[in-house]
């Protein structure tokens, strides 16, 4: 459990602004406030506005307070709200009151934590409201919506269901095989593995296509050195952000900057140019271009058509068939004499020059292009969507455990089926709230009425 004090936070992010809010929560919140504003009794969920006063007994501002009633707030607990002017000084000073009559600094996520030890959320819905907070994407705010709503807890409480049913029969047939059991519970144990396989299989490869939804899609730009990278970086930003210079080798490191396409904020990395190099800080950028096509959710590849197809091109188209993430071949400089043999590309998508005067059709086809592929890797379907490595790694588990506990229910080996059945339960319950041995007793008792 935690403490009782009552902590305090400023609700709002730092800098000026039209309103400030304080947020109080636990058990002296209401008191706290009484003395702040020098009034007694406030309705619950009613917008009061009031003058606010200082330790001093000092007139500080008048602002909108709400008092939220315990246990109906979000953490469970009294909360009282202060919507002040947006003055930084402001905000501190109604602060420092709160502390002053007895509140305590909130820490980095204390508000929910309370909030998921009083049964107001789980683990599920305080990850998604973090990720709320850092969403790049419109349709990834709408994807945590739905699992604020409690969608995921949903779906790991049908597994939990079908895992309680197959551990206490299991443990029926251990610990009281006298009793009469149904006739075709092997057959329903060997359904629901079957069923929780597939949805965990299912869940997984649409978190991973998904990925970018809530972080961000990463968008790497890669080819070999003077073929126009910095200049396609600059120009979708709309500013020299890259240095631009026909000596080769100038980009040595990863450049990444965030840009809007449609509905999504997208991170593109002008990487540095990949040949052999014989300098070792610009041979460490190469091999950091390598590592962000592994990361990239979509590579952009950029060819010379005024150049033959030469090693470094057959390095990087090497890259780029090894490598099954989204991609957007270019072929630059077609304003200049063609040497480039376009018959070694799988494809080439589009056709521009990248310079000061590049052709707004070329880059609104890369726009849209990009544009398209970013809509497809985030559309919402009825699957589930797995939002951080935590929840990625307890569904792994979880399969894990499934797929073994499987090949051992046919040899019978009850006590390790259990072992592993109890593991797979620990793991999927970890997503939402850690899973306890009196919920399988329960189901045991109850489901086949034992001790009669």
């Amino acid at each position: 459990m935690y403490d009782n004090d009552t902590i305090v936070a400023i609700a709002t992010a730092s800098g000026v602004g039209a309103i400030s809010i304080i947020r109080l929560s636990g058990q002296d919140a209401l008191i706290i406030a009484s003395r702040i504003t020098h009034k007694e009794n406030f309705s619950p969920r009613l917008a009061t506005l009031t003058k606010l006063y200082n330790a001093k007994n000092e007139l500080i501002d008048e602002s909108l307070v709400i008092y939220f009633k315990n246990p109906y707030s979000f953490t469970g607990e009294d909360i009282v709200e202060f919507q002040c002017h947006g003055g930084i000084a402001l905000t501190n000073m109604i602060l420092q009151a709160t502390l002053d009559f007895g509140a305590r600094l909130a820490m980095p996520g204390e508000f929910s934590k309370r909030a998921y030890l009083n049964g107001k959320i789980d683990l599920s819905q305080a990850e998604a409201i973090s990720k709320l907070i850092e969403s790049k994407s419109e349709d990834g705010v709408k994807l945590l919506a739905r699992q604020l709503k409690g969608e995921l807890k949903e779906f790991v409480e049908e597994i939990r269901s079908d895992l309680l049913f197959i551990l206490a029969y299991v443990e029926v047939s251990i610990d009281y095989a006298e009793e009469d059991l149904p006739a075709d519970i092997l057959d329903q144990i060997n359904t629901k593995l079957n069923s929780i396989e597939q949805k965990l299989l299912t869940t997984l490869e649409a978190s991973r296509r998904r990925e970018g939804m809530i972080d961000g899609f990463k968008i790497a730009i890669v080819g070999k050195p003077n073929v126009g990278k910095s200049s396609l970086l600059n120009k979708l930003l709309n500013f020299d952000r890259a240095i631009v210079s026909n000596i080769a080798g100038t980009t040595r490191d990863t450049i990444e900057e965030n840009i809007k396409v449609g509905t999504h904020i997208i991170k593109i990395v002008d990487t540095a140019g990949i040949r052999e190099a014989s300098d070792e800080i610009e041979k460490i950028g190469i091999e950091k271009s390598k590592q962000t096509i592994d990361e990239a959710d979509i590579v952009i590849a950029l060819f010379d058509n005024s150049k033959e197809y030469d090693s470094e091109d057959a390095k990087i188209n090497e890259l780029l068939k090894n490598s099954t993430k989204e991609k957007i071949i270019i072929l630059n400089k077609c304003d200049l004499e063609s040497k480039f043999d376009r018959e070694k590309l799988d494809k080439i998508d589009i056709e521009m020059t990248i310079s000061k005067s590049l052709e707004t059709s070329s880059l609104k086809d890369l726009m849209e292009k990009l544009q398209t592929i970013l809509d497809q890797n985030s559309t919402l379907c009825d699957g589930m969507t797995l939002i951080s490595k935590h929840q990625v790694l307890s569904v792994e588990k979880t399969l894990s455990n499934i797929t073994i506990s499987k090949d051992i229910i046919v040899g019978g080996q009850l006590e390790f089926f259990a072992h592993h059945v109890t593991e797979a339960l620990e793991s999927i319950s970890l997503i939402t709230r850690p899973y306890e041995n009196d919920q399988m007793l329960d189901v045991m008792f109850g489901e086949f009425c034992l001790g009669k």
